[in-house]
């Protein structure tokens, strides 16, 4: 006799299968590399058979499953991804993997065992596939580690932390001037002043970190050019170890080295990838690109507590900068349970509380310093 908290579980379950599902299949649908696309759809076809067997316990249990439908999370990662492609979520929904990997591990259910081992598999799959161990294809592991850079340590992340940024550095400025009562004028220019330093200065840091990227990795592949040229054998022996350190048999390994020495230019590309992790087509990416892409997600965020003071004055401006500050660091925090998985009430509220925090103290600087001046 299944319990609430039994019935609960079951929900639980199907629903996380049911994400996986989506989300997996969305990946297949864009992936434009047909290896890949396979992949992703047989993760998929694991997930229906897992949500199969909950949405049966659910039966059993006397509880009507309705029509499956993804979460918001899921939606949203899906949205993401169709604008933005499927290196812009790949590093989320690995890191989802990741966490339900182990969501089976104390489930009471024998099936259970059998997908615990399936969850980290696809965890695997998506997370190790680059060292090989699951006895992935060289050319498959290169691609594989190539994605899982591209996504600049979570581009998604990136984008919601740079947006944090501008929302409360420049909602921290405006409340300080707004605190030392200033006209709202003033309080306009500051912050406008503030928003072109402080995502100026993301943006050149952004180039600074990207461009030095790219000289480094062109440097250490002309080095390796150099090598291959001149000591093929040990550039084959160095991949041939390379293989075996991933889990293939050394004579698969070997085997392996030598198709891959035999072109040199293929050789290059895969020694930059496998021995230095770099990715040759990419370098690390556009160091204008990002420059501008910091810039103006900075400028997003700073757009919530000055637009206000474009159109209002006096008190009434400064109440409803908090207001869609409010709104905006709602959002955010909102955006960060994508790849944490949190509550969105409990995420959202902490992220106002603490910038709203951050506007006090300097609201309560500036009317100090008012004060005093005064």
């Amino acid at each position: 006799m299944s319990t609430s908290s039994d019935i609960s579980r079951y929900k639980e379950n199907w629903q996380r299968e049911i994400d996986g599902i989506t989300l997996y299949n969305k990946l297949a649908d864009l992936e434009k590399n047909p290896q890949m696309a396979e992949v992703y759809r047989k993760l998929a076809q694991s997930e229906e058979k897992h949500a199969a067997y909950w949405s049966n316990k659910l039966k059993e249990a006397g509880i009507e499953v309705s029509a499956s439908h993804p979460t918001w999370r899921t939606r949203t990662l899906s949205w993401l991804a169709d604008r933005f492609g499927v290196a812009f979520i790949l590093p989320t929904v690995t890191s989802h993997e990741r966490m339900d990997s182990q969501a089976y591990d104390n489930q009471p259910e024998s099936e259970a065992l059998a997908m615990s081992a399936d969850e980290k598999t696809h965890a695997r799959l998506l997370t190790a596939a680059s060292a090989g161990t699951m006895g992935v294809s060289g050319s498959m592991v290169a691609q594989l580690e190539g994605r899982h850079r591209a996504g600049g340590g979570n581009a998604l992340r990136a984008a919601v932390l740079g947006a944090n940024d501008g929302l409360v550095s420049i909602l921290s400025l405006v409340m300080g001037v707004a605190g030392a009562n200033l006209a709202s004028k003033d309080v306009l220019i500051a912050g406008l002043a503030g928003l072109l330093a402080g995502a100026g200065s993301m943006a050149m840091g952004e180039w600074l970190s990207v461009q030095s990227s790219r000289e480094l990795y062109t440097k250490q592949i002309s080095i390796e050019k150099e090598e291959l040229e001149t000591n093929p054998e040990e550039e084959k022996e160095e991949l041939n170890l390379i293989y075996q350190s991933k889990g293939l048999p050394e004579d698969q390994a070997s085997r392996l080295a030598q198709q891959i020495i035999i072109n040199k230019n293929s050789a290059l590309d895969t020694l930059a990838r496998e021995e230095l992790g770099i990715d040759p087509k990419e370098l690390g990416g556009s160091a204008v690109e990002a420059a501008v892409t910091s810039f103006f997600l900075f400028a997003v965020g700073a757009f919530f507590p000055l637009i206000p003071y474009v159109f209002l004055t006096g008190n009434l401006a400064m109440y409803v900068s908090l207001g869609l500050s409010a709104v905006g660091l709602f959002l955010i925090g909102s955006a960060i349970t994508l790849f944490t998985g949190k509550n969105v009430l409990y995420s959202g509220t902490r992220q106002v509380l603490i910038g709203m925090a951050a506007a006090g103290l300097t609201y309560g600087v500036g009317k100090l310093v008012g004060v005093s001046v005064g």
